[in-house]
């Protein structure tokens, strides 16, 4: 079984008020699970929730600054080229949420002070596919999983 690290190294955060937690080889779209970590970083855990509930019930979208291109514009954003409903990521996020609440619980930090300070998503390992073609060929083509992982600190 492969072990895992964290890319959080960088950031210098305080081991006794940090908690951390991490999704591995998730099957969702990586560009989708980017934007929603970019719009969900600086959030404390219950204003994150109530976003990920709404982008789930499809009353609020999630603005996709980076990857916008041939994306359909949502009239509730009002400075953003595009945007969309995310449902699937943010299932598996409001999962995680709950998962780095249940670690900072067990480190004796207070839940209700917990801001998101690092979100990252990173690309997981490939499961080849086949797609059958004309004349006895095969192209070769895959689904790519994903790496998310969650930091979090207790003003």
């Amino acid at each position: 079984m492969p072990s895992w690290g964290y890319s959080l190294k960088s950031l210098n955060l305080d081991p006794e008020r940090t908690a951390i937690a991490s999704l591995r080889d998730v099957d969702m779209s990586m560009k989708k699970a980017v934007e929603v970590c970019s719009s969900i970083k600086g959030l404390t855990l219950e204003e994150a929730r109530r976003l990920l509930r709404d982008v789930i019930a499809l009353k609020k979208p999630i603005p996709y600054r980076r990857y916008f291109k041939k994306g359909s514009h949502k009239r509730q954003l009002q400075e953003w080229h595009s945007g969309g409903y995310p449902v699937k990521v943010c299932r598996y996020l409001l999962k995680l949420l709950d998962s780095v609440e249940a670690n900072a619980e067990h480190k004796g930090l207070d839940t209700s002070r917990l801001v998101i300070v690092h979100a990252a998503v990173h690309k997981g390992r490939r499961i080849p596919r086949y797609m059958p073609r004309a004349f006895g060929r095969a192209t070769r083509w895959g689904r790519q999983l994903v790496h998310v992982e969650i930091a979090v600190r207790e003003l």
